[in-house]
């Protein structure tokens, strides 16, 4: 899956069109809400909508143009390429596009738990020990709080 923009090509009956043209000309019931995750102010729910793109792919797999459409905000649109099993359905790609926020939420908390954001490097070694470093930081902690919080449940002392 590949976030693209509003004005991304893909082949549309042998001529290049905008992505954002062939939404406009998709029917209405091909639009389906979908709650994908619970977010810091409640649950993610979109409208989502798929169009099957005509691209040579081997057996068994298919391309489409998956978008996602904001509920209060119907001219608010994002859009994606998705390749994968031609058996996938709409809910399942909605659920993977879903899963960036998760990256997203995980980055922000690097930049505030263990520095992401402050190196100041002028070599991509240097960029790449500081990011590594950082990222294994956070890995731990993420892995101790979790540990903490299952510890917890079961009413074990937390050390």
């Amino acid at each position: 899956m590949l976030a693209v923009t509003r004005a991304h090509q893909v082949w549309d009956g042998g001529v290049p069109r905008r992505v954002e043209h062939l939404v406009s000309e998709m029917p209405d019931d091909a639009w389906q809400c979908l709650e994908i995750d619970a977010g810091s102010k409640g649950p993610r729910v979109y409208d989502w909508a798929r169009a099957r793109l005509a691209f040579d792919t081997e057996p068994g797999f298919g391309q489409w143009l998956l978008v996602r459409r904001s509920v209060r905000e119907p001219d608010a649109l994002a859009y994606y390429r998705v390749f994968g099993p031609e058996a996938t359905p709409l809910a399942e790609m909605a659920r993977v596009a879903g899963t960036r926020w998760v990256i997203e939420e995980g980055s922000a908390r690097a930049k505030g738990e263990v520095g992401l954001d402050q190196y100041e490097v002028r070599r991509w070694e240097a960029w790449y020990r500081h990011i590594t470093l950082c990222l294994v930081a956070h890995a731990f902690l993420d892995i101790t709080r979790a540990a903490a919080h299952v510890a917890a449940k079961k009413g074990a002392p937390v050390t």
